[in-house]
């Protein structure tokens, strides 16, 4: 993913400092209690995985810059995270091995792709989904910093895309940015397999 290999020691260093609970307070209620086989997508270094798994949860991780995912394995090394070397919108390894997932979680990722990727990656992930399964995302708005690609992608426009591949919306809401950012600014979206 450009802008992310190349960045990835800083980016590490900023995914790191805020915590899963404070990222995604406002979609807690949507995890499961109870242990659960939880997909996280662009995982990055980790964070959430590493969270998800300590309370109890089977977690795949998906990352597909190697400095990102290296820097994952090491700084979370005792923490049973599977990792996989896999992206959107094909999830093709993923999607290989036949799994199914309680949740599928998408942590500022689904904004890297554009119209065409994500209307090819929101069916694989519906099928990765077991029945009630949630998707749990969360969308970034705003400048697109040096070096990345990062499309312009709304909370409604997610909704209407995931509807038509059968999971409706069960969540909705925004959120300034977690890093003090004043321009940027965070959609979080819950979709259920119907």
């Amino acid at each position: 993913m450009n802008g992310y290999g190349e960045n990835a020691e800083a980016l590490t260093e900023q995914y790191e400092s805020v915590a899963f609970a404070d990222v995604h307070r406002d979609v807690l209620h949507l995890f499961p209690s109870r242990p659960s086989r939880i997909l996280d997508i662009g995982a990055g270094t980790g964070r959430d995985a590493a969270a998800l798994s300590v309370l109890g949860h089977k977690v795949t991780a998906v990352e597909p810059t190697a400095e990102l995912r290296g820097a994952g394995m090491r700084i979370h090394a005792a923490t049973p995270i599977r990792w996989i070397d896999d992206g959107l919108p094909e999830l093709a390894e993923v999607r290989s091995q036949g799994g199914r997932y309680d949740v599928v979680l998408l942590t500022a990722v689904w904004m890297h792709l554009d119209d065409d990727q994500r209307g090819i990656a929101m069916p694989h992930i519906a099928g990765l989904l077991t029945p009630n399964g949630r998707v749990i995302m969360s969308l970034r708005h705003g400048p697109v910093p040096a070096g990345r690609t990062m499309y312009e992608v709304s909370a409604a426009e997610t909704i209407d895309l995931a509807a038509s591949v059968g999971l409706r919306c069960i969540h909705r809401n925004d959120r300034e940015d977690m890093l003090g950012r004043g321009d940027v600014s965070w959609s979080f979206v819950g979709l259920e397999a119907r």
